[in-house]
């Protein structure tokens, strides 16, 4: 087994108790004590706790988009694509034991007191919602580019308010709702 390296158990460690129990609820003292490690590794590696909350916001950013690729890896049809992203944030939910999205809880406990992070989140919630756009376009290019956009956002809040119903409701009912409207909205 591969040793995991101070700095990914620091984001590891990091990671977990910011999603778990906020960012501003988790102290650097809990962080060391959790991953192990002298202050000065902490340091060494992260000149401030808003360094890590970057790196942490890098790591799931990166794990969502190559969650999703897996997700449909084997998919061709772009409706069909749009379906399983559906069913890939059911999944997300479901393991979270519905804690909601990564970056909709930072943005709500740090709101616009940090630029960095909140144009950070507003730009992942962007690229989302860019591949969702890129997906109805593929799936008829004769569409006037007005109706694709308003399928596009209605998909992306579709899918944005069954993460957040689905975290309040603590079930994943609203996904399936949501897949039937898709199955409307691209016949």
């Amino acid at each position: 087994m591969k040793k995991e390296k101070v700095r990914e158990r620091i984001i590891r460690v990091a990671s977990d108790l910011f999603y778990r129990q906020g960012y501003n609820s988790t102290g650097i003292n809990q962080i060391i004590a959790e991953a192990d490690i002298a202050i000065g590794s902490l340091y060494n590696h992260f000149p401030s706790k808003n360094d890590l909350l970057q790196a942490y916001l890098i790591k799931e950013e990166i794990a969502w988009f190559q969650g999703f690729e897996n997700c449909i890896a084997k998919i061709s049809d772009p409706k069909d694509k749009l379906l399983a992203m559906v069913d890939f944030r059911k999944k997300l939910q479901h393991s979270s034991k519905f804690s909601g999205c990564h970056f909709i809880k930072i943005v709500s406990e740090i709101g616009e007191g940090n630029a960095a992070i909140s144009d950070f989140v507003r730009k992942h919630k962007e690229k989302q919602k860019e591949l969702i756009s890129s997906l109805v376009k593929e799936s008829n290019p004769n569409r006037e580019e007005s109706a694709s956009e308003f399928i596009s956002d209605t998909i992306f809040l579709l899918i944005e308010g069954a993460v957040v119903t689905s975290t309040i409701n603590r079930n994943n009912d609203s996904f399936a709702q949501i897949q039937k409207m898709i199955e409307e909205l691209i016949p």
